[in-house]
């Protein structure tokens, strides 16, 4: 399978210079396929092919004198820049015709110079070294490694973000590395105070890093708002909370990564809950706290590591009342407010925790508890693998609870 690594590059002031020209030339070829293709949209003509654009795009427009600067830089970026455009104009079509999963998709837009810039080169265009990674056209850039290439790369993305830092992604082919079977399950229960309630009882706080440096961001965006649109110490500002944001982003992805990769080795079979994420975060009082979290993250890369490690990971229904049911004997007390932390269940007498029953539940309703008076034995289940190009486990599963009115 393929993977990325990314690492952190330092260029001189020179070679910023000459990147942001790359970055420039990629932007503008992109934005005149965009641009081209609207024109003949609205003429009822048909897109051309990606070798058309190409050669109009890039080896006729460098020879008028408006786009005679493209030649200053190296041909490859350019050429996968057009490349990304044919692929989201096809991944638009497909979408349309109901050929692509998921929500639809709308056509390419023009890029900004504001947002993220990026130039991918692949091979011939540059070459890894001890310290330093040539680049065509830009010279060789000092690089940290902060762990080894597993194999030669096969492209090299140049990525600036909004916060002015450098980084270089390469794809790499990698074997996946099969973990032993261990026989252990969890499941899943996921919070706001408590990010996430194991079924063994075991529970992780929530990093909130935006709620910890919400102050500092507050102040760097009322400084912001008060400078002079356009001017330096409008960009200087800038970069400011562009800075924050990075800080708050790098430090939630920290905490997903390191909590996902234990869970994925401590656990043969992975139970989490789907969640409406989207219709939760409508909620005006918990919007800013559920977005902090990174809930969506957190299923990707547990999806994502369990088919890299040979997990099983399942994904239960949402209307499954999992905060309802009494883990020890399946009694549904009905419905509770989300400030009720612990609850007696009426049926059998034992108190609950609510989240760690709730996770109890969840592994239940997975099919693979092992004792539960019996719960989570013999269900009829439907197994359906998709995450992306990969394979992920959810199923479909029907039961019924006891209920105070059976």
């Amino acid at each position: 399978m393929k993977q990325r690594y990314n690492y952190r590059i330092y260029p001189t002031s020179q070679q910023e210079q000459l990147l942001a020209q790359l970055f420039g030339c990629c932007r503008v070829v992109y934005n005149d396929g965009v641009a081209l293709c609207q024109q003949i949209y609205k003429e009822g003509g048909k897109k051309p092919s990606n070798s058309e654009l190409q050669k109009l795009l890039i080896t006729q427009a460098k020879k008028t004198e408006k786009r005679e600067w493209l030649s200053k830089v190296s041909a490859i970026p350019l050429q996968q820049s057009l490349n990304d455009f044919n692929i989201a104009y096809q991944n638009f079509f497909n979408s349309c015709q109901g050929k692509r999963k998921g929500k639809k998709v709308k056509p390419p837009k023009f890029k900004s110079r504001k947002s993220n810039q990026s130039a991918r080169f692949t091979r011939g265009g540059f070459k890894v070294g001890q310290h330093k990674i040539k680049l065509a056209k830009i010279g060789k850039v000092k690089i940290i490694w902060s762990r080894k290439l597993p194999n030669p790369p096969s492209s090299a993305t140049v990525i600036k973000d909004s916060a002015s830092r450098y980084f270089i992604s390469f794809v790499v082919e990698t074997i996946p590395e099969k973990l032993p079977d261990n026989g252990q399950s969890v499941g899943i229960d996921l919070g706001i105070e408590t990010f996430a309630t194991l079924s063994n009882g075991q529970k992780i706080k929530s990093s909130k890093p935006l709620k910890k440096y919400q102050r500092k961001l507050r102040r760097c965006q009322r400084n912001l708002s008060r400078k002079k649109k356009g001017s330096k110490r409008d960009e200087k500002a800038r970069k400011r909370v562009a800075k924050v944001h990075s800080k708050i982003k790098d430090t939630r992805t920290d905490f997903l990564h390191k909590l996902s990769t234990d869970i994925i080795r401590e656990n043969q079979t992975i139970v989490l809950e789907d969640l409406n994420v989207s219709a939760m975060v409508k909620n005006r009082k918990l919007s800013k706290a559920i977005s902090d979290l990174g809930w969506g993250t957190f299923r990707t890369l547990l999806e994502a590591k369990s088919v890299m490690y040979g997990r099983e990971f399942i994904v239960i229904d949402r209307w499954i009342p999992t905060s309802q049911v009494c883990s020890n004997c399946g009694f549904n007390g009905g419905k509770k407010e989300l400030n009720i932390r612990e609850w007696t269940c009426i049926n059998c007498g034992v108190v609950h925790d609510r989240d760690i029953n709730a996770s109890k539940n969840i592994l239940v309703a997975g099919g693979h508890s092992e004792t539960l008076n019996g719960r989570g034995a013999g269900r009829k289940t439907s197994i359906k693998l998709a995450v992306g190009d990969e394979a992920s486990t959810h199923r479909e599963i029907r039961f019924k609870h006891l209920s105070l009115f059976q």
